[in-house]
């Protein structure tokens, strides 16, 4: 029976699988070891779509090739192949153990791969004993001297690897949080000697005191004169060994919650957001990288002990009589130890300028306004190149502000803010700001609703009128309409149903109608101070909860109105009397029919464009990040559809007595074509449409309406309404960002990491949220002998 396989083909995957998968591996390793750094940096798919791609087949390369080599070392050579060759395949399998272990940019894809520690301390005890199998059986061997040292080296890297799995699996995280039990004073002691002293009549008392504090008198500094790059690495480490509990939902003591909230306080807001980048990043690299195994003593012992095993197993086998090899295994041999070389002297010059090594390198002075000496100012000047570099952006000078603009290679995050907007999805215009074809996808997009809406309403009725009066038989028609228009639409329609079996359409929606705009300090200093204004009414952990708990009624409670009072009830319900998904797309349309509609001035551009940023950002996350917003997406998504659906009759399809508005294709037309909408006041919405349909067009209409109220003067200055407004989106901001998960926030920060997240640990910093505690009661109780 013929072999499905040609004899060719079979023959020729026998000859070349093992080095060419030799090759793949040493490839994906080289790979992996410079692109797993940059996805703290970039959210951008495709990369992070590659990097996913190359270590799951990593892993593969490496146990197959052992596979392969093992399977095949038994057999006797074949004619024409050199004698001594199972030399060298036995020499190839430490490489693959060394592969196995991974760079030290990435032990983990996502979190959950920390939880499989065990599953690759049993992978490290079985290719340990494949490569000590395939070692023995090619005995007697001229290369056991480099075999064995390639295989130590191979060992430590995959005893590195599972170590930090393990060390960063959420189980471990926390109990390596965990202080030591401390029972307090002893209270049988204590009350056997306080009962016997009263017996005895002598004056006892038992009083408490508290512990003292650090910073607890007034007019003491919190802070140097000048933070230096140096000082931002050192406060960022110290307060991310503190606040790495967070991730794990540990308790925190009051004393460390006022420390905290004193500092960040005192800071401002580039100084913030600058530690806490570096923070987060250091979260970031105790989670998914080697770090926490590799910054220390040990750590350090282990890179000098691999790299020098590899060097002496290159220098021996330059040595080597290889007159006995077959020429391309020696080149391939000679390959593998100076990539392994390479690479991990590019580790190791990692290693020497990370974040970790500077700050164990020089600790931080008791004494705050110390002098800087030589050695440290060697290491600032260092550290001067991944300091924040801002740019400014505009249209208008009088507009301009500044924005994030640093070096790929120097950033710690992406440090994108992303968008999404409801109206012009509904629109079909791409959020790509600078994409060519957006006039092109914006056409294809209104004629294809245009046909979808007009079809059955006024074209279809036409065409049975005229079938009708030329007597032609409609099923001849359908037929030749099919023959038209169906058959050439099929590739279409297949591509169609290949993204609705493999489940990425809301990728591709998300490639297409998702912009990024770079974080400008003008919006970070906004929410800064709101966040910092609010800190100051948490005295304790029930109002910082009740503060935090705040998504826009913090705000509109103190809005001021031509009516007061009767302001603040209308635009209070839009937050209290509202889920939190469905008051944020109500804002959401509010806010775009007001940026579209009015009018922008130099008083009002900054926070009319905070506004706009934090609500097309919000709405990203409702949309894009379901898993980040889990806790309060509720309904979300159903409400975003059955809104664009109303929104699309509106733009496009019947609904309205005046034709003469609908077809209209920009966001700024189809704003007036809503606002034009007449919705009385004793007539809401939801009484209309009933309770099937979660649509809130016409709320965030009516909102947008009377937020314009808030107007002042005679001019119609609509600056403090943009200030109200602003302030709302930042109240959803830090309400989200509380309620998110700390998992969820740790897991992003591996995809490009979100500004959601820095307000999520500014808040913990400045003693707001709730997805923690705050111990009070620092204090002890002594007993008190005397008058």
């Amino acid at each position: 029976m013929a072999s499905a396989i040609p004899k060719p083909v079979k023959e020729l995957w026998e000859a070349c699988s093992i080095r060419a998968t030799l090759i793949f591996s040493l490839n994906l390793q080289t790979f992996l070891t410079f692109s797993a750094p940059q996805r703290k940096r970039t959210s951008k798919k495709v990369l992070l779509f590659l990097i996913w791609s190359a270590y799951l087949l990593a892993d593969w390369a490496a146990t197959f090739a052992v596979g392969q080599i093992a399977d095949s070392h038994g057999e006797d050579p074949k004619p024409g192949e050199p004698a001594k060759n199972k030399e060298l395949l036995a020499f190839w399998v430490p490489f693959l153990l060394l592969h196995l272990g991974g760079p030290d940019t990435i032990t983990a894809l996502a979190l959950e791969d920390n939880e499989l520690w065990l599953r690759h301390l049993l992978g490290l005890a079985f290719q340990t004993i494949a490569t000590v199998y395939v070692f023995l059986q090619s005995l007697p061997n001229s290369l056991w001297i480099p075999i064995l040292l390639v295989f130590a080296t191979g060992v430590i890297k995959y005893i590195e690897r599972t170590l930090a799995l393990y060390i960063a699996s959420l189980d471990k995280f926390k109990d390596s949080l965990i202080q030591k039990p401390d029972p307090g004073p002893n209270y049988a002691k204590l009350m056997e000697e306080y009962v016997a002293k009263k017996h005895m009549k002598m004056p006892t008392q038992i009083i408490t005191i508290e512990e003292t504090e650090k910073y607890k008198k007034s007019g003491v500094e919190v802070r140097p004169k000048v933070l230096t790059h140096l000082k931002i690495l050192q406060y960022a480490y110290q307060y991310f060994n503190i606040f790495k509990g967070l991730v794990v939902n540990l308790i925190f003591t009051s004393q460390q919650r006022d420390e905290s909230k004193r500092f960040f306080t005192s800071l401002k807001a580039e100084e913030a957001l600058e530690i806490l980048e570096v923070e987060l990043n250091f979260i970031y690299e105790a989670l998914f990288t080697k770090a926490e195994i590799l910054h220390n003593l040990l750590g350090l012992s282990f890179r000098f002990i691999t790299l020098g095993c590899l060097i002496a197993s290159l220098f021996i086998f330059q040595y080597k009589n290889k007159d006995q090899y077959d020429g391309f295994d020696v080149g391939l041999t000679y390959a593998l130890l100076i990539g392994g070389i390479a690479l991990d002297t590019i580790s190791f010059l990692m290693f020497c300028v990370s974040d970790w090594n500077f700050v164990r390198l020089r600790k931080m002075e008791d004494d705050l306004q110390v002098a800087d000496n030589w050695f440290k100012k060697i290491l600032n000047r260092i550290l001067c190149f991944m300091e924040y570099k801002w740019s400014k952006k505009g249209e208008e000078f009088v507009y301009k502000h500044r924005v994030l603009n640093t070096s790929f290679m120097a950033r710690r995050w992406s440090e994108n803010v992303h968008a999404h907007n409801l109206i012009e999805y509904c629109l079909g215009i791409s959020q790509k700001r600078h994409n060519p074809f957006d006039w092109l996808v914006r056409k294809i997009r209104f004629c294809k609703r245009q046909v979808e809406y007009g079809w059955s309403t006024r074209i279809y009725p036409w065409i049975r009128r005229w079938l009708a009066m030329h007597r032609v038989r409609e099923e001849h028609f359908r037929r030749c309409m099919y023959c038209i228009l169906f058959i050439p639409c099929l590739p279409g329609r297949l591509i169609k149903k290949i993204i609705d079996l493999l489940g990425i359409q809301a990728q591709l929606e998300e490639m297409a109608f998702t912009s990024s705009d770079r974080l400008s300090l003008d919006l970070w200093e906004h929410i800064f101070t709101e966040v910092k204004n609010k800190s100051h009414f948490a005295g304790d952990s029930e109002s910082a909860m009740r503060v935090s708990s705040a998504r826009g009624d913090w705000t509109l409670q103190n809005v001021q109105g031509e009516e007061g009072e009767k302001t603040r009830e209308k635009l209070l319900r839009y937050v209290k009397a509202m889920d939190f998904d469905q008051s944020l797309l109500v804002w959401h349309i509010a806010t775009e029919l007001l940026y579209q509609t009015e009018q922008v001035t130099e008083d009002n551009h900054s926070y009319r464009e905070f506004s706009k940023t934090l609500s097309d950002y919000m709405v990203y996350l409702i949309m894009m990040q379901p898993i980040l917003m889990s806790a309060v997406l509720g309904i979300g998504k159903i409400r975003f559809r059955d809104t664009c659906a109303e929104a699309n009759r509106v733009f496009f399809g019947e609904g309205r007595s005046n034709k003469s508005y609908q077809g209209y294709s920009d966001a700024k037309s189809a704003s007036w074509i809503l606002l034009s909408v007449a919705v009385p006041a004793n007539a809401e919405p939801i009484d209309v449409k009933g309770d099937r349909s979660k649509s809130v067009l016409f709320d965030g209409t009516k909102l947008a309406k009377e937020l314009k109220g808030l107007v002042k003067g005679e001019t119609g200055e609509t600056t403090y309404m943009w200030e109200v407004v602003s302030k709302v989106w930042v109240e959803l901001l830090s309400y989200a960002a509380t309620k998110c998960g700390a998992v969820e926030h740790a897991a992003q920060l591996s995809k490009g990491g979100e500004l959601i997240s820095f307000v999520w640990l500014l808040m913990a910093h400045l003693g707001l949220g709730d997805q923690f505690q705050i111990n009070q009661g620092d204090s002890r109780a002594k007993m008190i002998i005397g008058k």
